[in-house]
């Protein structure tokens, strides 16, 4: 037999969808699943079923039109395998945990910049002690450089991670 490119079915036998041959039913030719849910991807109607119910699915799906249907199928597989993963808290858990991770980075992120700024302030406050020639930016005479030049040590001689609890050591 010849496999048609639409929809997952046959020429001359049709082979029903993943959700009729779940559902253990005949396929009709205006099927509402057999576009969505080819007979070579079971699973994909398997979860879905299992999570929202086949008359829900088709509820659903007649309700919409037909080029909103392909996006609502793949919410609802996306939800359906978040769910199976885990049951409770399905793909709300898994936004969490990719915010989670932004929190996360976003936090190296400022660290790191934060110790850009430490070694630059440091690296200016080391040249304007070394005597640095009268090109040097930290000479320039303005008020910075000369509030710099007058401290004997840099601002910054601790380390600013002693100031920022729970942050750990440094990323580099």
């Amino acid at each position: 037999m010849k496999e048609s490119s639409g929809g997952g079915r046959k020429q001359g036998t049709p082979s029903p969808c993943a959700a009729c041959k779940l559902l253990r039913r005949r396929c009709a030719q205006d099927c509402v699943f057999a576009p969505y849910f080819p007979a070579d991807e079971p699973h994909k109607f398997a979860n879905v079923h299992r999570v929202f119910g086949a008359s829900n699915v088709n509820k659903m799906l007649q309700e919409l039109q037909e080029h909103q249907r392909g996006d609502a199928v793949s919410s609802m597989v996306y939800e359906a395998n978040a769910r199976v993963r885990d049951p409770v808290y399905g793909c709300v858990g898994a936004i969490s945990s990719l915010q989670q991770q932004i929190d996360m980075l976003q936090s190296q992120l400022a660290q790191a910049k934060a110790e850009v700024v430490h070694l630059r302030v440091w690296q200016s406050a080391a040249l304007s002690n070394h005597g640095p020639g009268p090109a040097s930016p930290s000479n320039s005479g303005s008020p910075s450089s000369r509030f710099m030049a007058s401290q004997g040590k840099s601002m910054f001689d601790m380390d600013m991670m002693e100031d920022q609890p729970g942050m750990g050591d440094s990323i580099w």
